[in-house]
C-alpha cells in the first residue's frame, strides 16, 4: 500500500512528502496516508445532519462565517451550534475581499464569530479573485503581506489562538512562496496533485484534497481535507488549540502508528 511505503520517508523529511523514492508523482503521499480527515462547509452544502457527520468519522469541520466586511454565511450560526452539539470539532473561516480595509474585514469576522475556547483556530482564507465583478484590485505582494500580517495578528489577539492560513496554489505561488508566514499553520488546496507537487517543501498542516466528496449527513458535495498527523497528534493539536498554545511544528513526523492503519 502507498501509505506503508510513504511513512518512513515522511518521517525523514517531515511535511515535504515521499519525494526521495522516485521522481514520479505516485511516490508522493496521498490522502490515504493520513488517518484524520474532515470537511469544510458553507450554505451550499444545505441542511447538514451533524450527528450523521460525526458517525461517519469526520474528525473536524471548517465552517464559512464571513466574507469581506458585510457578508455572513446564512447557515453559519446553525452549523456552528449544531456541529458543537454533535461533538465535531469546528472552526470558522473568513474569506478575504481585497477591496475592503483589513480592519473592517476582521472586525466583521469578530462581530459574527464567538470566542469559544473549544473552537479550532480561526482561518484566514486568502485567494486571488480575478473574476470578481466588484473588486478589480491588482494584488501586489508588497501590499498584501503587510495586510495579511495585520489580519493574522488581530485574529490571534482577539481569539487567543494562532490563526491558520488557507491558500490556493496560484495565490501561494504569487504571494507566499516559499516560506512567507512560515510561523503560521497553512491549509493548502491541491485537488489534482499531492501538496509537494504544487507547494514544494512548504510545510502544511491541512490539505484540501477533494472538492466533490460525499459524506453521510451532508446533502450535497463537500470539500474533504486531511490533517498532517496521526490520531495522537490530532488529539495533541486539539489540546494546544484549546489552550491557545498551538504552533507550527515542522519537524514533527508521522508516528509509526500509521504503518498499522488499515486502508482509509
Amino acid at each position: 500500500m502507498v501509505y506503508a511505503r510513504c511513512v518512513v520517508a515522511l518521517a525523514l523529511i517531515a511535511l515535504a512528502g515521499c519525494a526521495g523514492e522516485t521522481d514520479g508523482y505516485d511516490s508522493y503521499p496521498t490522502p490515504k496516508d493520513f488517518p484524520v480527515h474532515g470537511i469544510d462547509v458553507s450554505k451550499y452544502q444545505g441542511d447538514i445532519d451533524w450527528a450523521a457527520v460525526r458517525r461517519a468519522r469526520v474528525k473536524f469541520a471548517w465552517i464559512k462565517a464571513t466574507e469581506g466586511g458585510d457578508y455572513v454565511d446564512s447557515d453559519f450560526q446553525r452549523n456552528w451550534i449544531a456541529a458543537k452539539e454533535a461533538g465535531v470539532p469546528r472552526g470558522a473561516y473568513h474569506f478575504v475581499y481585497w477591496c475592503r480595509p483589513w480592519r473592517q474585514e476582521i472586525g466583521w469576522f469578530e462581530a459574527n464569530v464567538p470566542v469559544d475556547p473549544d473552537a479550532l483556530p480561526p482561518v484566514l482564507d486568502v485567494e486571488a479573485t480575478p473574476d470578481s465583478k466588484t473588486c478589480k484590485r491588482h494584488l501586489r505582494r508588497s501590499q498584501v503581506i503587510p495586510e495579511m500580517r495585520s489580519m493574522l495578528q488581530e485574529l490571534q489577539r482577539h481569539y487567543g489562538k494562532r490563526p491558520i492560513i488557507y491558500t490556493t496554489v496560484d495565490f501561494y505561488q504569487a504571494m507566499l512562496q516559499p516560506n512567507v508566514f512560515s510561523n503560521y499553520p497553512i491549509w493548502v488546496r491541491s485537488t489534482k496533485y499531492s501538496p509537494p507537487v504544487e507547494y514544494g517543501n512548504r510545510k502544511w498542516r491541512f490539505w484540501q484534497y477533494q472538492s466533490d466528496g460525499y459524506v453521510p449527513g451532508v446533502p450535497g458535495k463537500v470539500d474533504r481535507n486531511a490533517f498532517f498527523g496521526d490520531d495522537a497528534q490530532w488529539r495533541a493539536f486539539l489540546r494546544r488549540s484549546r489552550t491557545g498554545s498551538q504552533s507550527v511544528r515542522p519537524a514533527e513526523p508521522l508516528t509509526s502508528a500509521l504503518a498499522s492503519m488499515g486502508s482509509w
